[in-house]
Order: structure tokens, then C-alpha cells, then sequence
């Protein structure tokens, strides 16, 4: 029996995509994609939990991320997760579980005469880490 690989996410940019061309000019786009979750505790307070996601795209999927993607845009990935090791300059073990997407669907809405930015603003906290993705009563920020 063969077995299924496959990852679906939906989530915002927590930084710009940093592209890199290979060798024969092959461009590989890497980002950081936060996914929330919230539910109620049993006492009914909200709870957020957001994971945060290592994606790399490959060729037209990575010129299209570095073109079109801003910390914050809301993305549909698909992919598939792969985990790369290796040895560091002490000699330990080194690992890392990425997505490597194969589709890439933008959900922010258009704005009229911007030329980024999506359908919803995230404060700006001044951090490395973008703001989170509930407001202050516990609602998602999300466009949808």
C-alpha cells in the first residue's frame, strides 16, 4: 500500500518570502505561515493556539510568492511535508520538518489602487513576531 503525504493549510505570512536562485537560475521561496486555532475551555473562556509552519516553494510558485506576498497575506498552501537533517559546526544533529507546497492560492481581497497589502490590516507591533491573529474580544481577524 502507498502511502499519502499531504498538508493543507490556511494561514498569513510571518515575514516577506526570502527567495535565492540555484544554480540554472531556479528560484526557492522560504516563509514562515501561521495557522490558529480557537476554541472554548470549559469554563467558555477563548482560547488561541497558532502553530507556526516552514514553507519553501520552488520555480514560479517562489517568483509568484516574492511578487505578490507581504508579512501578513493570507494564503492557502498545499504540499507535502519533508524533514531535512544535518550536522552543525559542533557536530550535532541538526533537523527540520518544512512544507513544500505545490499550490499556493491568495486569499486577500484587492484593494482599489494598493499595490500590496490585503483585506484586513494587522497592527503593527514593532516585534520580530506578527500580531496576533484574534482582536481583543477573542474573534478571529480574518477577512471570511
Amino acid at each position: 500500500m502507498r502511502g499519502v503525504n499531504r498538508v493543507m493549510l490556511i494561514g498569513n505570512l510571518g515575514k516577506d518570502p526570502d527567495i535565492q536562485f540555484l544554480e540554472g537560475n531556479i528560484g526557492v521561496a522560504k516563509f514562515s505561515l501561521a495557522t490558529t486555532e480557537t476554541y472554548k475551555d470549559r469554563s467558555g473562556k477563548l482560547i488561541s493556539q497558532t502553530e507556526w509552519h516552514t514553507i519553501v516553494l520552488w520555480r514560479g510558485l517562489a517568483e509568484l510568492a516574492q511578487k505578490y506576498l507581504r508579512r501578513g497575506s493570507l494564503v492557502y498552501i498545499e504540499g507535502r511535508l519533508k524533514t531535512r537533517s544535518w550536522e552543525d559546526k559542533e557536530g550535532n544533529k541538526k533537523f527540520a520538518t518544512e512544507i513544500v507546497g505545490d499550490n499556493l492560492i491568495m486569499l486577500d481581497k484587492r484593494n482599489e489602487g494598493a499595490g500590496t497589502g490585503g483585506g484586513f490590516e494587522l497592527d503593527n507591533t514593532g516585534g520580530d513576531e506578527p500580531p496576533p491573529l484574534t482582536d481583543e474580544t477573542g474573534e478571529e481577524r480574518l477577512p471570511f
